[in-house]
């Protein structure tokens, strides 16, 4: 959101050179010291800044794909050859990537560039702001989005460096999984008093007292995974910290789809924590928008989206997956194009002229260059008809209608490029409620009378018109948990603490428990020669 952007994203590049030189021969071309810069709390804020801006990043590029492309959720085939790009896409879909792999690569370095520049503000505001409240709250804040960045590395990758000292160059080894648990949770322990009790529009956007709780309530749920000791209790008790705050509320029905429109932000009533996008503040060297609409809307239908380009849409869902969606009152269906096509009127359908041989390149006809016009139809599979080994569905008209396509981040037709104005939560009122039923199921003690079945029934009337549950099961649960963050980055991680995350979708048959965590990229082993490749890689 523009207005949000202007408190949280202004980045001061001069911060960084004060900062980063360690050659004292260097003669002084500027009056920009320390002493002058930051004094004042405008100055305070741009100084904080670039740690929201290298956060927005990559968070819907090297985070999404990691997290989606690499489960059942989402697969991203070639097409005549486009978007084959050195099998980063197909690695992921396979389970086959490498130390190479450039998602895998672009995750560690993204989430280490996050680390370095919030310790950098941290170390800055430390020396500059006057003790008290306020350098207490923005401190707490820059170490809590340091703890959500480790605790995306960690995740991702298992054992990872704790570095934590700005000015420290020197090469870290990797810290084991629970001592950077325990750093984690710590951290945000430690945060949690001074973090901003309230939400809405003075802290969109920003970490505050709940951002901490949802994260530790992840953080515990997901421990068996990580350190081997179970945390249900824990887990409850954070969830039960956002939800006495009575700050949040499951958004209804009616507005559910809104969340992810292109005009959310502050208002949305579950929104936790959300990163905001601002399709006009792009940052040089950081990408700062989202692509959902190239990478998901078929390129028959940018003027029934009236996008100002030609969508690519070579992302789409495996039917395995969108089988999940089986409800026919479940306001949740609404994000998926299926089957036959039509303009937003819901009559006129969306028709595509070509030729014979471009509807389908195999077509032996000898009149292959007649024309050819058909209504769009999104067909549920896959098939990799032009070239399995290259990953490759063909480049004509079947193949490019291949996969229902998901729009949950609506396409954006104000802006005028690529870039989207819609927000991206990165944690939800209704994660907590169906954490905390998760956690009870796996055996936590259920609190202020809330059991698993009435948690699940709590969301689940916010979306369907059907009626409530008579009983829950984990596996009831983990479809249900599929429904709802569909898209948002979560999939991967449900999918390993369900224990599915070897099993076979798509073309995917690849069991090897050690793709739990992705290989430490080469170039971050030729930076760091204190590393130590993953096991297995």
């Amino acid at each position: 959101m523009k207005n949000i952007l202007k408190h949280i994203g202004l980045p001061i590049l001069m911060v960084g050179l004060l900062w980063s030189c360690d050659d004292l021969d260097v003669p002084i071309t500027t009056q920009l010291t320390p002493e002058v810069f930051p004094q004042n709390p405008t100055q305070y804020i741009q100084t904080a800044g670039p740690v929201y801006t290298a956060f927005r990043g990559e968070y819907s590029f090297a985070w999404w794909f990691t997290q989606s492309l690499s489960t059942d959720e989402s697969i991203m085939p070639a097409r005549g050859g486009n978007w084959f790009d050195n099998q980063n896409y197909s690695m992921l879909h396979y389970h086959n990537w490498t130390p190479d792999n450039g998602w895998v690569s672009s995750l560690w370095d993204w989430s280490s560039k996050v680390i370095g520049t919030a310790n950098q503000a941290i170390s800055i505001l430390d020396k500059t702001m006057p003790t008290g409240a306020d350098k207490a709250t923005m401190i707490s804040e820059l170490k809590t989005m340091r703890a959500i960045s480790y605790y995306m590395m960690m995740d991702s990758y298992g054992n990872v460096p704790l570095d934590t000292v700005y000015g420290d160059f020197t090469a870290h080894a990797k810290s084991d999984r629970k001592d950077v648990f325990n750093f984690i949770e710590r951290e945000l322990k430690k945060a949690l008093p001074n973090l901003n009790p309230v939400a809405g529009v003075t802290t969109y956007g920003r970490p505050n007292k709940q951002t901490a709780n949802a994260l530790l309530a992840k953080l515990y749920l997901n421990a068996e995974v990580y350190t081997g000791t179970a945390r249900y209790d824990d887990c409850i008790a954070a969830c039960d910290g956002v939800i006495n705050s009575g700050l949040y509320a499951i958004e209804p029905r009616s507005t559910y789809l809104q969340m992810f429109y292109p005009a959310n932000g502050p208002q949305m009533k579950e929104f936790i924590f959300a990163v905001p996008y601002d399709a006009s503040a792009v940052t040089v060297g950081y990408n700062g928008q989202m692509y959902h609409a190239r990478y998901d809307v078929p390129r028959s239908e940018r003027a029934k989206f009236g996008i100002p380009f030609t969508p690519s849409a070579p992302r789409s869902t495996i039917p395995s997956f969108y089988a999940y969606f089986n409800d026919v009152t479940d306001i949740r269906n609404k994000q998926w194009l299926t089957g036959l096509q039509f303009m937003n009127d819901g009559v006129t359908p969306v028709m595509v002229s070509t030729t014979k041989k471009g509807y389908d390149q195999f077509y032996t006809g000898s009149d292959g260059s007649a024309a050819y016009t058909y209504q769009v139809n999104l067909t549920p599979d896959i098939v990799l008809r032009q070239n399995a080994a290259l990953f490759d569905c063909g480049n004509d008209e079947i193949a490019w209608n291949m996969g229902y396509r998901n729009i949950k981040f609506y396409p954006d037709a104000t802006s005028t490029s690529r870039n989207q104005n819609n927000d991206v939560p990165f944690l939800r009122y209704s994660d907590v409620i169906l954490m905390k039923a998760e956690a009870i199921l796996r055996g936590g003690a259920a609190t202020l009378g809330q059991t698993p079945l009435a948690l699940v029934n709590m969301v689940r009337s916010n979306r369907t018109t059907s009626a409530a549950w008579s009983g829950v099961t984990l596996e009831e649960l983990y479809q249900e948990r599929s429904r709802e963050f569909a898209q948002e980055a979560w999939h991967r991680n449900d999918m390993i603490r369900f224990g599915k995350y070897e099993g076979s979708w798509g073309f995917k048959t690849n069991s090897d428990t050690y793709r739990r965590t992705f290989p430490i990229p080469t170039n971050a082993l030729v930076l760091n020669p204190a590393l130590t490749q993953n096991a297995g890689y």
